[in-house]
């Protein structure tokens, strides 16, 4: 009995032992699977429960045009966050927050009950707002700086702008092409807490300081990209156009000086408006451009040597190639004319007979050359390449079609990059929208020189055509687009749209395509005006706005004005420029005037030369009446016409300024003053302060 009992005794002494050891290697097993394979994730977790960690937005880099004045700024603002781990009643928590923020509390409730250590409630929300959550403690909700882009001129220049999401990333514009430039390196707070949810005292907080983004200079000039978005806005309401484009490039540079269309958008708003708005149909969308695109025929055919100036051409009013009779815009036809005068007249018949003797090869060797059916690589979104014509398909129907700007579709910055390049004697360069970009300290990171591509055409070639071009100006179908005082050359378009079914009745593209002056080309501009209503031909509406812009763009630039040498040879001394006298005294405004010839008026009384008619740097009579305005009520009794204090130092800036009645501030150590704010002929009332830039 005694031994029964000893070897049951073992046996479960044994079992034991081996429930034991099962257990201890089942512990093990789990010991190991928890330390190999599930470390990451049990250490991830246990840092959720402890560690804190709330974003920190990086300040986005500023915009701003080739003068410095800044269009895309980053402002501070507030979002609103949940650590859902230290919030004590969700369902008040919530109804306090849709309070305030006008959201749906069932929605702020669900975000509340979720398991995340984190939780964005709202983003970037109004001061007035942010102070009344401030204002309530409530546990578990706090506020953290973020900033929020913000475009000062609204309006302005959206197309080239764009804008950015809620996370501070670009969308459009320059904003999206040159966002890793401007978004910096985001950083953010962390903070300890203990297993009940409460903040450690002494633990190891840490703030990693988020990095700055790079600051970036455009080409544009804010006060051209004005003339011109002014001008967008007048002709829209007069011609009730479908939309609208005007393109500004300095030809030396390819630099782009404004750029805009209508219909627009407020950046700021973005989200407001249609996104078809949002497109920039300047670099987005082809069009047939019409007798514009005459000009890169006229360049190719005199390149290519197949036709002279002087040579003679016949318009019955129509030709007929392959069965199509194609018809001259004259009824009747020019009859016989020379080359100079094709063009001159935008003789359709002329640049039929022009294409098809240039030929196919050498055609399409000179649009590749100025980069037709192929994007111009400007730096913003969503640009075309155009549509050509397969040169193993073309025909020369296509050809001779294709000479006076039908059966091509480009875009009005390929076509502007090309004339530029007739401008620049030849030269084609890149059209670029961004000059530099700098850092927070201000060095220079990246910039931008000009970008030549190639030479398309010889300076000789390329001055005969711009000699031809300012023959359309002065005598030809460009007559509207003439400037008192400067030499203008340029080309006048009108083209039938074309739909599913082919040309479509009523609907036209009207343009003008030129630059200015022909001499020494300081601007090349081009106006398109899509469907407008009534009046559709070039000359007739597009002509105009080009002569309005340019206009003042040359007096902006402070471009001399000149006779042209046909007026020279015409009215030899008989007819004056102008001179300014805005802002000189009565006495001194009159004597300057007789200088010239000229006889001044004096309308009003007061001490100062406030405005004059006509405008400086008119081309006049000797001998008329110049209309001398003092203090007028259109500007008001107390506002003063800003001189223009740029290349004056600082002793003669402030002399000039002190005699105007207005005060000076200076920002700079240079020896000359580079810019200046409020603008050279702007009106500021008397006493303003006007802060003068010195270069470096």
């Amino acid at each position: 009995m005694p031994l029964v009992t000893h070897v049951v005794v073992r046996k479960r002494i044994t079992c034991l032992f081996l429930f034991v050891a099962f257990i201890m290697a089942a512990l093990c097993c789990r010991l190991m699977y928890l330390q190999f394979y599930k470390s990451d994730w049990l250490t991830e977790n246990a840092k959720d429960q402890r560690i804190r960690e709330i974003p920190v937005e990086a300040k986005r880099g500023t915009i701003s045009d080739r003068n410095g004045r800044e269009l895309g700024i980053s402002i501070s603002t507030d979002s609103v966050y949940a650590i859902p781990a230290e919030i004590h009643d969700v369902e008040d928590t919530a109804a306090k927050l849709a309070a305030i923020l006008m959201l749906d509390q069932n929605k702020i409730a669900e975000k509340l009950k979720k398991h995340q250590a984190f939780i964005w409630i709202e983003r970037k929300i109004p001061t007035d707002k942010a102070k009344a959550i401030k204002a309530l403690s409530i546990p578990g909700i706090g506020l953290t700086e973020e900033s929020r882009r913000y475009y000062p001129y609204d309006n302005l220049a959206a197309h080239i702008l764009g804008f950015t999401g809620i996370d501070s990333q670009g969308l459009d514009g320059v904003e999206i092409t040159f966002d890793s430039y401007l978004k910096g390196r985001p950083g953010s707070i962390v903070i300890e807490y203990d297993a009940r949810g409460r903040e450690i005292p002494y633990a190891s907080h840490k703030f990693l300081a988020p990095t700055d983004g790079n600051n970036i200079q455009l080409t544009i000039d804010v006060v051209i990209q004005q003339i011109v978005e002014r001008e967008l806005d007048k002709v829209m309401k007069e011609t009730q156009a479908q939309a609208a484009s005007i393109i500004a490039i300095a030809p030396h540079t390819g630099e782009i000086l404004a750029l805009a269309n209508r219909p627009d958008y407020n950046p700021n708003h973005f989200a407001d408006y249609s996104p078809k708005l949002w497109r920039n149909i300047a670099v987005s969308n082809a069009y047939e451009p019409g007798s514009t695109f005459k000009i890169i025929t006229t360049t190719a055919a005199l390149g290519a040597g197949v036709v002279k100036l002087s040579d003679r051409f016949f318009d019955p009013g129509s030709v007929e190639v392959q069965g199509r009779t194609i018809h001259c815009w004259k009824h009747g036809g020019h009859g016989s004319q020379s080359f100079e005068e094709v063009v001159q007249n935008s003789c359709n018949v002329g640049f039929v007979n022009v294409g098809l003797k240039l030929g196919k090869d050498p055609f399409y060797q000179y649009l590749r050359s100025f980069g037709f059916g192929r994007a111009t690589d400007i730096d913003l979104p969503g640009e075309a390449k155009g549509i050509i014509i397969d040169p193993n398909q073309v025909k020369p129907i296509n050809i001779a079609t294709m000479a006076m700007g039908q059966s091509i579709a480009v875009t009005p910055i390929q076509l502007l990059t090309a004339v530029a390049a007739v401008a620049n004697d030849g030269q084609l360069l890149r059209p670029q929208i961004v000059r530099e970009i700098r850092d927070k300290k201000g060095q220079v990171i990246r910039d931008f020189k000009p970008d030549t591509i190639k030479q398309v055409v010889t300076p000789a070639v390329a001055q005969e055509v711009k000699g031809i071009l300012e023959k359309v100006v002065e005598k030809g179908t460009g007559r509207n687009a003439y400037i008192e005082g400067f030499r203008v050359a340029g080309k006048t378009g009108t083209a039938q749209k074309v739909g599913g079914g082919g040309y479509m009745p009523g609907r036209y593209v009207a343009s003008f395509v030129g630059f200015a002056p022909v001499d020494n080309p300081q601007v090349a501009l081009l106006v398109v005006i899509d469907e407008p209503v009534g009046l559709y031909y070039g000359g007739q509406i597009a002509a105009p706005v080009f002569g309005s812009v340019m206009k003042d763009i040359m007096q902006y630039l402070q471009v001399q004005p000149q006779l042209s040498d046909d007026e020279e040879k015409e009215n030899p001394g008989t007819h004056v420029i102008v001179p300014d006298v805005i802002n000189r005294l009565p006495a001194e405004a009159i004597a300057e005037l007789k200088k010239m010839e000229l006889n001044g008026i004096i309308e009003e009384s007061g001490e100062r030369i406030t405005d004059q008619i006509p405008k400086p740097g008119s081309r006049v009579p000797q001998g008329v009446n110049v209309l001398l305005y003092t203090a007028t009520p259109r500007y008001g009794w107390s506002e003063i016409t800003v001189p223009d204090c740029r290349g004056m130092s600082l002793l003669e800036a402030a002399g000039m300024l002190g005699e105007t009645g207005l005060s000076i501030r200076p920002d700079g150590n240079g020896e000359k003053v580079l810019r200046q704010d409020p603008l050279p002929g702007s009106k500021a009332p008397s006493g303003s302060i006007v802060t003068v830039y010195f270069e470096e």
